[in-house]
């Protein structure tokens, strides 16, 4: 009888390990996932991202500093905006607030060149190398796509114009929203330096 338990408390210890050592492989994948972007984010911004949180409607935030709640709320409202254009579209994928993720960098200019208020990322030039765009390697951009799966892209911080950081995860949203439901539309619009912008959902 004792030789009989004691094979059960063996097999139950070894069933116990599997499952540990299987859930330590998940999570052990899923941060190597998470470090990879969290890489690409801070190879495009310079950045280093130390914040993590959600918005109130499950996007997933990862912050220079801790956002408060309207810039929260205002990506919210952003991909509100976004997912109710798209379904007049027809479209159904990556229509989720937590199919997302945000980077918020800092901002490497506040004004344009007009003066007027915008928070904007500087980002390799790229193909838009030698166009009206080019900083000298570089352009200033509102927003920039990371990565399609996982959904993520990143924003500049902003400290007013909150209805500006809506617009800009609309935007930025726009282009992973056609990736998964339109490849034909998405690669017309990929690459503004072919011409054309945003909204591209009407």
């Amino acid at each position: 009888m004792n030789k009989r338990n004691n094979l059960i408390k063996l097999a139950l210890i070894a069933f116990v390990g599997l499952f540990v050592c299987g859930a330590f492989q998940t999570v052990n994948a899923q941060s190597r996932a998470d470090q990879l972007l969290i890489n690409r984010a801070e190879n495009i911004s310079g950045d280093k991202f130390r914040v993590s949180t959600r918005t109130s409607r499950g996007v997933r935030i990862i912050a220079v500093n801790k956002p408060n709640a309207a810039m929260l709320n205002a990506i919210d409202r952003g991909f509100a905006e976004l997912f109710s254009i798209a379904r007049r579209h027809g479209y159904n994928k990556r229509l989720n607030f937590a199919d997302y993720t945000v980077f918020i960098a800092h901002a490497d200019r506040k004004k344009d060149s007009a003066g007027n208020y915008s928070p904007d990322l500087a980002v390799p030039a790229g193909q838009y190398g030698g166009s009206v765009y080019d900083q000298g390697g570089f352009i200033y951009a509102a927003g920039m796509v990371a990565a399609f799966n996982p959904s993520a892209f990143l924003i500049a911080e902003h400290e007013k114009d909150l209805k500006r950081v809506s617009t800009v995860v609309r935007y930025e949203g726009e282009h992973i929203v056609l990736y998964y439901n339109d490849r034909d539309l998405y690669r017309k619009t990929e690459d503004h330096s072919k011409g054309g912008g945003h909204p591209i959902l009407q």
